[in-house]
Order: structure tokens, then C-alpha cells, then sequence
């Protein structure tokens, strides 16, 4: 039997085929994509991967280089820094996905109802919005903490509060470009309510910046995170964390450099397979892009 394009479900098949045909020919994307697998893989795996307890002390041994026993030395306790980053990459890529979601979620209702709605709605949002991103991120994220405390979850919350803005503003500017939209128009003559045109028309056709900007700033709330815990600010010792091991490992540097160059080579290549894969998302989902 022929395909009909014409078929609304047939030509979402064909724009799916066309977004994965992009996507595969994008090695960049599929390097992004591999490195966010394997290190996915390792967090869940870790109680299985792992050859030594993150947390057991072993002083008789601290400070020591690669060998075959350690296979990234012991930091200044002695504790494996093999173990403690497999257990750390829980942490890091939890606080990392849960904070772009809980950011995405809040940005993309005031950003629907800001584009929307218009009129002082919309100013008010993009005012207040206007204020969040006028501080830097890590400060921004820094004050929260100040208030809320040091904490995993408090680290979630400040990340999460940063992406709000950013969210917003992205998805404000996609509804007002679909609301212009001549179906739209149509479907508020035929009486339909508001929570269905947005619910149903709008945000399923506004999802491709919103999952490109979440792959996106999955990077820059690791490295956020990541940044608090160095400073003190998040996940505190002993609880394996990635910013928190750079942090200790700082005052080894000339003696024992392993310390902090394991760990930051690890937070810089899942920072930059979340990019890849990012920018690989965006150029598949882009009708503009080249064929």
C-alpha cells in the first residue's frame, strides 16, 4: 500500500528518519554521544566496577602513584581515586540532569505563559528573568547556597534556579513564533482552549531548542556543581564528588598531581561529550541545516 506524506503521523516518520540520517552522519555528535554512554554506564555500574570501597581509609598507602594495585594512585587517605571517581560520576551526572530538569520545567511554563499571554505577563517574567541573568551563574548559584546551605540537594536547587531564565527566554521566543502561526489562529476560532492550544499545538512544536539548550547546560551544571563542591559550597567530604577531589587534591599538587589531574580530565570529558552531542542535536533538529 503507498504512503501517503500528506498523513500527519507519515510525515512525522519522515521527520524523525531525516533527524537520525543527521545525527548518524555527525561523528562529533556520536563521539558526544558514546562519551555520555560510557560514563552513564559506569555510574550505574559502579558497586560492580569499582576495585576498592571509596570511602576506606588506608593511610600506609596514601599519596601513591598509578600501579597495577591502584590504577590512579590513592589520594592523602589512601582511598582509591579509581573507586572514588566511578562513585563521584553518580553525583555529578545525577546533580547535572536533575537541576536541567527541575530548571527546564519552571523555565518552560513561565516561558510558554510569557509568550502567550503578552501584555504585562510577559514583561513582568522577562523583566524578572532580565535580573537573574544579569549575575554570573556561579555567583548567582553561590548566593543560593549561602542561604540554603551546603548540601547535594541544595546544590540541585541553585543550578536549577540559574537555568530558569535561560529556558524561559528560549521557549518565550518559539511560541511567539508558532502563536503567529495561521493554524493556531484557526484553532482559537473553532473554541478550543487555551491549556490544549499550548499543551497540544505549541509545545510539541517547540521541543527541539528546549532539548537541544537541556543537553546543553547538562554541561555547564556539572561544571557548576563541580565548582561549588571545589569551593566548599556543595557535596561535602567524605562523600565522593568530583569538585570536592580537585578541592582536596590541590594542596598535593607538586607532590602528587594525579590528584587533581585524574579528576579534571574526567569532568572535561563529560563536559565536552554533552556539548558534542549538543551541538549534534541541534544541527539534526535545524530544518535550515544542509542536507
Amino acid at each position: 500500500m503507498a504512503v501517503n506524506p500528506a498523513r500527519p503521523e507519515n510525515s512525522r516518520a519522515l521527520r524523525w528518519k531525516s533527524f537520525y540520517k543527521k545525527l548518524a552522519k555527525n561523528k562529533a555528535a556520536l563521539a558526544g554521544a558514546f562519551i555520555i554512554l560510557v560514563f552513564a554506564l559506569l555510574a550505574i555500574f559502579a558497586p560492580l566496577i569499582a576495585p576498592h570501597n571509596p570511602s576506606t581509609f588506608d593511610l600506609p598507602n596514601k599519596l601513591q602513584p598509578p600501579s597495577s594495585d591502584n590504577w590512579l594512585g590513592t589520594d592523602d587517605k589512601g582511598r582509591d581515586i579509581l573507586s572514588r571517581i566511578l562513585y563521584g560520576s553518580r553525583i555529578s551526572l545525577v546533580v547535572g540532569i536533575l537541576s536541567t530538569i527541575l530548571g527546564a520545567l519552571v523555565g518552560i511554563i513561565l516561558g510558554i505563559v510569557s509568550g502567550y499571554y503578552g501584555k504585562w505577563v510577559d514583561t513582568l517574567i522577562m523583566r524578572i528573568c532580565d535580573v537573574l541573568l544579569a549575575f554570573p551563574g556561579i555567583l548567582l548559584a553561590l548566593a543560593i547556597v549561602s542561604v540554603l546551605g551546603a548540601s547535594t540537594t541544595n546544590v540541585i536547587i541553585a543550578v536549577a534556579f540559574y537555568a530558569i531564565p535561560t529556558f524561559a527566554r528560549i521557549v518565550r521566543g518559539s511560541t511567539l513564533t508558532v502563536k503567529k502561526l495561521e493554524y493556531i489562529d484557526a484553532i482559537k476560532a473553532m473554541g478550543a482552549r487555551d491549556t490544549r492550544i499550548i499543551f497540544r499545538h505549541i509545545l510539541p512544536n517547540i521541543m527541539s531548542p528546549i532539548i537541544v539548550q537541556s543537553t546543553l547546560y547538562i554541561a555547564s551544571a556539572i561544571i557548576t556543581a563541580s565548582a561549588l563542591s571545589f569551593l566548599g559550597m556543595g557535596t561535602k567530604p567524605p562523600t565522593p564528588e568530583w569538585g570536592t577531589m580537585l578541592a582536596q587534591g590541590r594542596s598535593y599538587v607538586a607532590q602528587a598531581p594525579h590528584l587533581t589531574i585524574f579528576p579534571g580530565l574526567v569532568i572535561l570529558l563529560v563536559v565536552v561529550g554533552f556539548n558534542l552531542f549538543g551541538d549534534g542535536l541541534r544541527d539534526a533538529l535545524d530544518p535550515r541545516s544542509k542536507k
